[in-house]
């Protein structure tokens, strides 16, 4: 038998999963700056750049997805 979570024990589950994700998108763009300045290699940075701006949108994917946008 599986046990049965709260909406807002759900949500704190969720907070601490997600937050992992801004953390590696934000530091797969932070890496891709740093090659483009630092290193001098302006496309290996770029593509970094963009691959850390697509692991935000699924993050903004999945949070869209899964909770109800409430105005």
């Amino acid at each position: 038998m599986k046990k049965r979570l709260t909406r807002s024990e759900e949500f704190e589950i969720m907070k601490l999963v997600l937050d992992k994700f801004l953390w590696l998108g934000f530091g797969i763009m932070v890496y891709g700056l740093y090659t483009m300045t630092v290193l001098a290699d302006f496309t290996k940075g770029l593509w970094f750049l963009v691959g850390g701006a697509l692991v935000l949108v699924l993050f903004l994917i999945l949070i869209v997805k899964e909770y109800e946008i409430v105005k």
